[in-house]
């Protein structure tokens, strides 16, 4: 597929801005149409990015026939459904995470990806930041043992707001999203499927109507261990912190940068041709676009997290 791939992009929010940005940086994809909720709104962004085509339903952008793939960004709880919508429409589909908030619902999107032959993958971003790609390709040369991985997800999100601080249409979830990066990741990192997971969580928030903390432990087959610690109540440093105890070295990530277990810096800029975690997610997806295969962090690579989500959630209900 050598012409350029035209894409649609739905969800204008936060997240949506940080595709749009890091797909200016990819040579020959075009974002051709923004779908969102607020039409005056995604006019706006639609203009700042030269997007010629703006509706609110995400229809209007699968009834486009030069649109050949879909980035969705859009609130967690439709993402199943418009990823389906997607594929059975023919498009390639790039579904933010988590896939679906269900096992259920993450076992279908499979399904109809299989049937359809197209790309579908899902936004498992820290399989693709420096620093934790970094961790990987030492694994992978045999040069280092994942022994424990010690993560912390830490938000101060008492009230239902989005990484910019605006409201939100919909309630965010320590579970299903964001313990989602973690039980992937360290399936990733260990190379072994996870064979036994327990959680505790604190007391259900009494508006938004979920746990507020959580306390996430994982093993794999390898033996290797994780500790997963989740909190929207911490009013300090926020975004997630992974340890990465190994048989001949502690790696500290914190997003795009990489430490010692000494807090000696480590290089991470010739990792890849950049440093953006999202814009390198965007070129894996129209690179197997282009080159006809499965990408890293397909919805059947991903799929073995959800069905750690779907117990965990058993346990805790």
């Amino acid at each position: 597929m050598s012409k350029t791939i035209k894409v649609a992009l739905a969800g204008a929010g936060a997240f949506g801005i940080k595709h749009l940005d890091g797909i200016k940086n990819i040579d020959g994809v075009e974002v051709v149409s923004l779908v969102s909720r607020d039409l005056e709104k995604t006019r706006e962004v639609a203009a700042k990015y030269g997007i010629a085509h703006v509706t609110t339903d995400l229809a209007d952008s699968l009834a486009l026939p030069e649109v050949d793939a879909v980035i969705l960004c859009t609130p967690t709880q439709m993402h199943a459904s418009q990823a389906i919508a997607c594929l059975k429409a023919g498009k390639h589909v790039q579904v933010e995470i988590p896939m679906a908030d269900s096992l259920a619902d993450a076992e279908a999107v499979v399904a109809v990806q299989k049937a359809s032959g197209l790309v579908a993958m899902c936004g498992h971003t820290r399989r693709f930041n420096p620093s934790h790609q970094w961790v990987h390709h030492k694994i992978a040369a045999g040069e280092l043992n994942l022994q424990q991985m010690d993560v912390q997800t830490y938000f101060f999100r008492r009230t239902n707001t989005n990484a910019l601080g605006q409201a939100r249409s919909w309630t965010d979830h320590l579970l299903w999203h964001h313990a989602a990066h973690t039980v992937d990741l360290f399936a990733y990192q260990a190379g072994s499927p996870i064979v036994q997971a327990n959680a505790i969580q604190g007391p259900i928030h009494p508006v938004l109507g979920i746990a507020m903390d959580m306390s996430i432990q994982l093993k794999a087959a390898n033996g290797a261990i994780c500790t997963l610690s989740l909190s929207f109540n911490n009013d300090g440093p926020l975004g997630t912190y992974f340890r990465y105890i190994g048989d001949t070295g502690t790696y500290l990530a914190r997003y795009d940068d990489l430490f010692t277990g000494k807090e000696e810096k480590i290089d991470v800029s010739q990792v890849a041709v950049s440093m953006n975690g999202i814009e390198l997610q965007d070129r894996e997806f129209f690179a197997a676009i282009r080159e006809g295969r499965e990408p890293n962090a397909s919805v059947a690579q991903v799929l073995p997290c959800y069905q750690v989500l779907h117990q965990l959630e058993q346990q805790l209900s």
